[in-house]
């Protein structure tokens, strides 16, 4: 019993230093590519400090102070080693710690892609199941152009067409930005997620200003999810639905919805969670071009101004962000497989 037990630690000490050292290599890898990438890049973070008008000796004492007159690996090397005393440099967009700029404009992107995923959550299971369940009639008919509209309808032209319809027209939307300006800078921040402070503050004219700025850009961005949620939840549901318990529920007199929901369904939760996470995580570094349309001050805003200035600690900050959530949303839904499937225990 003893040698048992000290077998199964063994190797699950085993499997924790592979998944770990699988993760720091993947980390230095992405790390490494966007570094050689930055600096091939024809952009020049000089000019972005001292300007054009300046003289070359003060250039040429501005590209050594940044290090760039030595080697590209032994830039590399010292960033790593910053780095690992928590130094991510400062920006050159604002000039302030590239962490504090990350926290500062993580939390409007969060809040979006939230919003957004249980949009498509909510939208894309039941669209998905729907399509499987009524395979090739209507429902299925209906579930298609809805995928194929969100996968192919430029995010852009739709957050612009959005804002015409929605913002100019209707007047039933909000504007650019997270909220009016009235309440800009006036909601205590708690969490920097606007809906949330506003409620904990109890002004509920700021959370109504705030819900009007969200949903539609949240709506638009979230239609991706729906498409590629409904389609994956489409396609584990038919497999589901061959299956011979499936049939044997069916001849033992189980209505529809019992056989749909009660087995089928729960028999891809585990599957789901999966395509769930990685739908978040896309959106979480996905969100460019309806932040650019909607004005939204978040997190590929950052990333996007910090890349066409040729800022590499911002690029390298939030490249290395957006790997840890992967790799954490990667944890997550392992984790919950252990939970939700006893087999993988």
């Amino acid at each position: 019993m003893f040698v048992m037990t000290a077998s199964a630690m063994g190797a699950r000490a085993s499997n924790t230093a592979r998944r770990a050292s699988t993760v720091l290599v993947t980390l230095l890898g992405l790390l490494a590519l966007t570094f050689i990438i930055g600096r091939v890049m024809p952009l020049d973070p000089v000019l972005a400090v001292v300007g054009p008008d300046a003289d070359s000796s003060t250039y040429d004492q501005v590209y050594r102070a940044m290090g760039l007159d030595k080697p590209i690996w032994t830039q590399f090397g010292l960033y790593l080693n910053d780095l690992l005393h928590g130094n991510f440099g400062n920006a050159l967009l604002t000039g302030h710690p590239v962490l504090d700029d990350i926290r500062r404009v993580f939390p409007a992107t969060i809040e979006l892609a939230t919003l957004a995923i249980l949009f498509g959550v909510l939208i894309g299971l039941p669209l998905g199941v729907c399509a499987a369940s009524n395979q090739g009639r209507l429902g299925d008919h209906v579930a298609r152009v809805i995928t194929l509209f969100g996968y192919s309808t430029p995010i852009f032209w739709l957050g612009m067409m959005g804002l015409l319809v929605f913002y100019a027209w209707l007047g039933w939307a909000g504007g650019a930005g997270r909220i009016d300006l009235a309440y800009d800078g006036m909601v205590p921040e708690v969490t920097g997620l606007l809906l949330i402070d506003s409620s904990l503050a109890g002004d509920w004219e700021a959370f109504a200003s705030a819900l009007r700025h969200i949903v539609l850009p949240a709506l638009i961005l979230g239609l991706n999810s729906v498409a590629y949620i409904s389609r994956m939840t489409r396609s584990f549901m038919l497999e589901q639905l061959s299956q011979e318990y499936i049939i044997t529920a069916r001849v033992k007199g189980l209505s529809r919805r019992q056989v749909v929901w009660g087995h089928a369904f729960r028999n891809i939760l585990v599957q789901l969670l999966t395509v769930v996470a990685l739908a978040y995580g896309s959106l979480l570094e996905g969100a460019v071009l309806i932040e650019t349309v909607f004005a939204w001050p978040g997190f590929g805003q950052y990333l996007t101004s910090s890349l066409m200035l040729g800022d590499m600690n911002a690029v390298m900050g939030c490249v290395l962000v957006i790997g840890l959530i992967f790799v954490a949303l990667n944890l997550i839904s392992d984790a919950l497989y252990k939970v939700f499937d006893p087999r993988t225990r």
